[in-house]
């Protein structure tokens, strides 16, 4: 696994630990990065993460709120919510190409959500892509991946 994915992986589990505990202090943090099993690139980014997505929260959580018409926003998952939360945040910063963020936000979810999360997660993703206006089309896509 790749730095920037394990990252990600912990990002999203900092996230949750700060959902579920309340506690965001810088502290509380250092104890989850120091006692976090991964390299230190893969820690430096999912700190970066984590810090972009909490700076950005309100702003996130209204987009995500906005485009899970059918769910209400408070009934979501804690684990799919802040894996919608990182991407979006990603999505939003447009620090890798859309398509990235996607497929990795997915196979967190796999990794970490229940059955239903993945394909969740791809469909919220995809309408916070287009709300961004960063949803690569169709040939986009297939020129990245074949080029």
């Amino acid at each position: 696994m790749g730095a920037r994915r394990k990252g990600r992986e912990l990002a999203v589990q900092a996230l949750y630990q700060i959902e579920v505990s309340g506690d965001a202090s810088a502290r509380a943090l250092q104890e989850f990065w120091e006692h976090s099993d991964a390299g230190d690139r893969a820690k430096q980014f999912g700190a970066a993460l984590v810090a972009g997505v909490r700076e950005a929260q309100l702003r996130i959580d209204q987009l995500i709120a906005e485009v899970s018409e059918h769910w209400k926003f408070e009934r979501l998952s804690r684990v799919d919510l802040n894996i919608l939360r990182l991407a979006a945040y990603e999505l939003s910063s447009q620090s890798a190409p859309t398509s990235v963020v996607i497929d990795e936000a997915i196979e967190i979810a796999r990794r970490f959500g229940t059955e239903e999360s993945a394909v969740f997660v791809n469909g919220i993703l995809d309408q916070v892509a287009a709300r961004l206006g960063v949803k690569e089309s169709a040939t986009e896509r297939r020129a990245r991946e074949h080029g």
